[in-house]
């Protein structure tokens, strides 16, 4: 066993890099708790994993040795395992999955289906599996039902449902991870577009739309398009049409991905079209994993890998630069081998949860459905050998070829390469299949006109096609794109096929009370410092290019220089004593970071690189907050237009709140706020809750959705409204005025005791200026004295507001150190500690 010191003090000097280092100890180093490990070293990672891959080799003929092995995942350099693998293969301390992702069935109309549904994901999830599942089949609001009911509620309620079960999830600090999607059809489908304007709503699940071909050119038609839903119940079909214009129900859709980033689209025609593994029953695509990089069939899974493209580029930021694409080659192959060794891997970590399953002291009825649900991911891991090799570094690859991100050159360098790798991955999927068999329902003629495999066919040698019809290939489908996230933190490049996200983070440091560059202190007592740091392949280019002996590039000095006296010389200009600005401007990644590039441009490479996935690639568009929904909808049709299977956006700043503005961060002074001036008039949610044995009318106004005050009377339950108006009035009173019912409360501060009243002003203040209500949850139920049930109330409501797991409301602060998420790749990622949201 290592103390965490002693495994940081290591990871540290193994990396070179303190975030890196970070991610390891935290998420991926085994240990008994946080502070007894049992692996000193990121090394000793790597050796475990290798020795349970080497242990799979050694059941099959032609088994690839020890050393190979290693040295292809040596180092987090060439080729990187997903999270879950890194952390799952070889450990024996949990029972958790290997797969990082899984799609249920489409779920059926009724409670027991909604109920099935909600425990099927919780099970995965708490296994660090992300889940996905469609809601279509969900009949629209007021269709008439056989039971008490008499109507169906529609989709929302059970959306929130399954919202509040992910976020009840959380494994190894790893957060339940959950997409819904709905076709673009359903009758309901303005309410879903509409679902998450409320930033509070659904705040645990990501949402798309699956939009068909049909529709997109009734949009561009300026066609009127049908809504339709059917019920078979005992051999009855209930028939639900209107029509409604396509390009009304576009612009909803585009006005609420540009002002809340969500819902995405998922052209669902293009996804099983281009999908070998729909040419076989039993594996029709069902749904998407969270990140949408993977449409899997139902009680499918899959594992992911990342080669990482900048290990491949000799002489990096010279002239005499190029792109290894012998070795690349060469490596993919193992690669694919090695994820296909991990599949039965996962075969051994899911009997281990199924026999965990059976020895529970639980009643059969009980664990039935996590049993059935096992039994099902099992055969369809076993049947399909399904495996997700991607990529990460592409951005900085491309950097250190001396091409600019999106430019022509570089789409064709992105394309070369992924179409090297797919050829290559399947051509190691045809030799596994010699040695080891072909997947269980492998069937040529069933998929010879899939247009994936027509491609794949007509660049292979005839050697490889003659031995394809003889004995197949190994794996139903192989290749996606997926978010990188902490994976590529440990290797030090760009996240999948995103650009850099930022070339300089600022980061936090613990230090004395003494030392002269403390800024800040937290709540503990403790002084931080800030400091710059530079995304690691920007530092490379520096050393290429910089001063000879330029070994201590760092952080800037207080007049924003380096600290170190250099000068820089690429493509025959030279910057002596560059500031930051001027070495970026000189650089390769001169306007190439996320919001200076050609978005559009982007999106051309997606459906060009899409051509050779047989999955998804997941990828953010990340807009300046400038950007209007014009550039949305020109960004959306280019998606569909390129061939792209799915596209995502993130507008600037759209889901964080607009309460408070930063006016200083001034050493040993707390951050300071300015609040928004209260209007006149406030939208108000109003809840009645029980604490200590007391009633409480507990009223919350919302400015933009966000709380912005809060007021509470004893209630004696005849009051019932759940939305109203609160009114400011003379003195500083409140009135809450309502349409909804014939009920007015007049000066609700009137009918407070002083305590009661000072505090929910003090609540109220603290509301106003931005601070973090689980922070505020936390305080209030730790109060003592004769006002404990009613701050527990008014701490049970605010906790409604509160995205647990996931810092504020918006979703944009890390949990662990509430610092700003930016969204790379489908996901939201922390660059002070690595943290990820959905990796």
């Amino acid at each position: 066993m290592y103390k965490k010191s002693e495994v940081e003090l290591v990871a540290n000097e193994y990396f070179k890099n303190e975030l890196a280092a970070s991610v390891w100890v935290s998420k991926y180093a085994l240990k008994t708790d946080e502070d007894n490990f049992i692996e000193l070293s990121p090394d000793d990672t790597i050796v475990r994993l290798t020795k349970e891959i080497v242990r799979i080799e050694n059941n099959y003929r032609n088994p690839t040795d020890y050393d190979t092995v290693y040295n292809l995942l040596k180092g987090y350099n060439k080729f990187v395992l997903g999270g879950s693998c890194l952390f799952g293969i070889g450990n024996n301390l949990t029972y958790s999955t290997l797969g990082n992702c899984f799609t249920l069935p489409p779920v059926t109309d009724s409670y027991g289906g909604i109920m099935k549904a909600d425990q099927e994901q919780v099970q995965l999830m708490k296994r660090r599996g992300g889940v996905g599942f469609d809601i279509s089949l969900i009949r629209p609001k007021d269709s008439k039902v056989s039971n008490a009911a008499s109507t169906s509620t529609g989709i929302l309620p059970f959306m929130e449902r399954f919202s509040n079960s992910t976020r009840e999830v959380a494994q190894e600090g790893r957060r339940g991870a959950l997409i819904l999607t709905i076709s673009i059809n359903h009758p309901e489908i303005e309410r879903f577009i509409l679902a998450k304007d409320d930033l509070t709503k659904i705040t645990g699940a990501n949402i798309s739309v699956r939009i068909t071909d049909k529709f997109m050119k009734a949009v561009e038609e300026d066609k009127e398009f049908p809504l339709s839903f059917s019920i078979t119940s005992t051999g009855f079909v209930h028939g639900s049409i209107r029509m409604v214009r396509a390009k009304e129900l576009w612009n909803k859709l585009i006005h609420q991905s540009w002002k809340n980033a969500e819902p995405g689209l998922l052209f669902w025609d293009r996804i099983i079209e281009e999908s070998p593994a729909d040419c076989y029953p039993g594996f029709i695509t069902a749904g998407v994993n969270p990140c949408s990089e993977l449409p899997l069939c139902a009680y499918d899974s899959c594992r992911l890998s990342a080669m990482n493209l900048y290990a491949y580029v000799v002489n990096p930021f010279t002239p005499k630069a190029k792109f290894d694409f012998e070795s690349f080659s060469r490596d993919v192959s193992l690669a694919q081998r090695i994820m296909d060794d991990i599949v039965d891997l996962e075969h051994e970590k899911i009997h281990r949860i199924i026999d965990k399953i059976l020895s529970d002291p639980e009643p059969k009825e009980t664990k039935s459905i996590e049993l059935n649900l096992w039994n099902e991911i099992h055969d369809k891991l076993m049947i399909g050998r399904r495996t997700g090799l991607g990529l990460m570094g592409l951005a900085d690859a491309g950097a250190a070829l001396g091409l600019r991100y999106g430019d022509d050159k570089f789409i064709s360098f992105a394309t070369e390469v992924v179409k090297t790798q797919a050829l290559y991955s399947y051509m190691s999927s045809i030799d596994l299949a010699e040695d080891r068999g072909a997947f269980i329902l492998f069937d040529s003629f069933k998929e010879k006109n899939n247009p994936f495999i027509k491609r794949i066919l007509a660049n292979l040698s005839m050697e490889y096609l003659k031995k394809y019809d003889k004995v197949g290939r190994r794996n139903i489908a192989n290749l996606t794109i997926a978010p990188t996230g902490t994976i590529s933190i440990l290797a030090g490049v760009s996240n999948g096929i995103e650009p850099v996200y930022a070339l300089q983070y600022t980061r936090n440091r613990k230090v004395s009370a003494d030392n002269p560059n403390k800024k800040f202190q937290d709540k503990q007592g403790d002084w931080w410092e800030e400091y710059e740091i530079h995304h690691p392949k920007f530092k490379s280019w520096m050393l290429v290019t910089g001063t000879p002996g330029l070994a201590l590039i760092g952080d800037f000095s207080k007049n924003n220089k380096y600290v170190d006296t250099f000068s820089l010389t690429y493509n025959g200009e030279t910057v002596n004593n560059p500031t930051f600005e001027e070495a970026k401007k000189l650089s390769p990644y001169n306007k190439s970071t996320a919001y200076e590039i050609d978005n559009l441009a982007k999106v051309r490479m997606q459906g060009a690189v899409q051509v050779w996935i047989d999955h998804g690639i997941s990828v953010t568009y990340n807009l300046p907050k400038t950007a209007t929904e014009q550039d949305v909808n020109d960004l959306y049709l280019q998606a569909w237009k390129s061939g792209c299977k799915g596209i995502t956006v993130y507008r600037d700043g759209c889901r964080q709140g607009v309460l408070t503005t930063r006016l200083s961060h001034k050493p040993g002074n707390f951050s300071q706020y300015d609040a928004v001036k209260r209007p006149k008039d406030l939208i108000c949610d109003i809840y009645n809750i029980m604490a200590k044995g007391k009633s409480w009318k507990i009223f919350v106004g919302l400015l933009d959705n966000i709380p912005y005050e809060i007021f509470a009377i004893e209630g004696d339950g005849k009051i019932t409204l759940e939305q109203g108006i609160l009114r400011k009035v003379h003195r500083g009173r409140y009135d809450l005025l309502t349409t909804s019912e014939d009920v007015i409360v007049e000066n609700i501060t009137e009918l407070m005791s002083y305590e009661e009243e000072a505090l929910t002003r003090t609540i109220s203040w603290a509301l106003r200026h931005g601070a973090k209500l689980e922070f505020g949850v936390d305080q209030l139920n730790k109060s003592k004295g004769d006002i404990t049930s009613f701050s527990k109330a008014i701490a049970r409501t605010l906790k409604r507001y509160t995205n647990y797991g996931y810092g504020n409301l918006g979703g944009d602060n890390c949990p662990n150190c509430n610092n700003i998420l930016i969204s790379e790749g489908g996901c939201l990622q922390c660059t002070q500690c690595g943290f990820s949201k959905c990796e």
